[in-house]
């Protein structure tokens, strides 16, 4: 079954986007909980106290309600992030919400954090039993009165079976979430997170993420916020509400956040401008347009110790996973140097692309 998405794709493509997701999440439900494949050791990652067998994760907005994490992990991710989940069940945004740009190898979407709440995802990674890294995404339901204390709710509810934690401040289709990343409430944000966070029994690593769309001195306010209040990473980024020029597909002027292959240039640039603000404080993940080995290995040498994707699953299928394992586990052998020599080399011109 593992074998049958070019099989799939063709049928999958004539659904709505939205559609499509959710026949994919249906079909994973019935894919054998197998033995994720062995990796070769030199793509072994030691980062935010965690071991990682390879770099590739899965970033949040595939498997919204932990439903697939075990299925995503068989098919040779590294780490799988749930999520975003938020107290309350909440519908998102009215459908249609997701385009695929297929001319353009993007996706736009205006979900909305649509999710089931903390308690079903919460029940279903207490049943999880094996040894496989697992991020929770959290973030605010729309509705809420007091958005900081939705977050510290949603580091209550998965203390005990979250790898890490990501605090999704940076989402464009929740109005208002992105005033989050403003210095003052930013820091008020983070200090009542870590410190619940501290009260815990087990340490979770406490991870930021940021949109692409900021101003230099944006950046420059956030990563000085993220060092000061003590977050243990940073993902670098989110979608985005730009619209570059060149985009083809029909849907490319729908509101929501664009992702894919479009998204790629910004977000290295992006990544690599808060690699060289972060001076090795602290790692960061890489997330926005990995669509091939090259991108990978751009998006690490730019400043990511891990990555993520998940716009290009819809284009190049699960069989992409295994391409970039290969060929960073190739280059690493040619050149004869670790993974984490391949962090940041190229991150001062990739900061000016």
């Amino acid at each position: 079954m593992i074998s049958m998405y070019k099989f799939a794709k063709p049928f999958l493509h004539l659904l709505d986007a939205e559609d499509a997701h959710q026949a994919t999440i249906a079909l994973l439900k019935f894919l054998p909980r197998l033995k994720p494949p062995q990796d070769n050791p030199n793509l072994t990652v030691q980062t935010f106290g965690l071991s990682f067998p390879n770099p590739i994760g899965l970033a949040a907005g595939f498997d919204k309600d932990a439903e697939v994490f075990e299925a995503m992990l068989t098919l040779g991710f590294g780490f799988v992030e749930v999520g975003t989940l938020t107290p309350r069940a909440q519908p998102g945004n009215p459908r249609p919400r997701a385009f695929r740009l297929t001319p353009d190898r993007g996706v736009i979407n205006r979900y909305g954090f649509n999710n089931h709440g903390h308690a079903p995802a919460r029940a279903r990674l207490e049943r999880y039993r094996q040894s496989g890294i697992i991020g929770v995404n959290i973030g605010a339901n729309k509705d809420a009165t007091d958005r900081i204390q939705d977050y510290v709710a949603g580091i209550d509810a998965f203390a005990t079976v979250a790898s890490y934690f990501t605090i999704n401040v940076s989402s464009p289709n929740t109005p208002g979430l992105r005033d989050l990343q403003e210095p003052k409430m930013l820091t008020e944000l983070l200090a009542r997170i870590i410190e619940i966070r501290n009260k815990q029994n087990f340490y979770k690593p406490i991870l930021l993420k940021i949109a692409p769309d900021l101003s230099y001195a944006q950046l420059d306010d956030i990563v000085h916020v993220a060092r000061t209040r003590g977050v243990d990473g940073m993902i670098v980024s989110n979608t985005t509400l730009a619209r570059p020029t060149m985009l083809k597909s029909p849907y490319r002027e729908e509101a929501g956040g664009l992702s894919g292959a479009p998204l790629f240039n910004a977000s290295t640039r992006i990544l690599a401008q808060t690699y060289l603000r972060v001076e090795n404080q602290f790692p960061l993940i890489g997330v926005g347009g990995i669509d091939s080995p090259e991108t990978a290995r751009i998006k690490i040498e730019a400043g990511a110790t891990l990555i993520q994707l998940y716009s290009a699953l819809i284009y190049e299928g699960h069989e992409l996973i295994e391409k970039i394992k290969n060929d960073l586990s190739q280059t690493l052998q040619r050149e004869g140097i670790p993974l984490s020599e391949l962090v940041g080399r190229q991150a001062r011109r990739y900061a000016q692309s």
